[in-house]
């Protein structure tokens, strides 16, 4: 089949060189190139969750709330500094 489409000129450049150096063509070159782009991913729903490393204790510091990052950062001894980036 034959087509036209538009391509960078830096880009037809790098391509047509390429594809002098392999000793193939720039359709050829694009083929593949198309090829790969489209060929199926597999998409693994399954992954492996890393150990965490736990180091004693039992939970978090006292006053710290997880789901407020206010405390959070009183913990990390930021104070009032990030409180701007909420």
């Amino acid at each position: 089949m034959s087509t036209t489409i538009r391509i960078d000129d830096d880009l037809y450049r790098r391509a047509k060189a390429t594809a002098a150096r392999r000793g193939t063509t720039v359709g050829q070159l694009i083929e593949d190139a198309l090829r790969m782009a489209l060929r199926p991913h597999p998409v693994s729903t399954q992954f492996e969750v890393p150990e965490l490393p736990v180091f004693g204790g039992s939970g978090t510091m006292p006053g710290v709330d997880l789901a407020d990052p206010r405390t959070l950062r009183e913990a990390m001894g930021e104070g009032a500094a990030g409180r701007a980036r909420d």
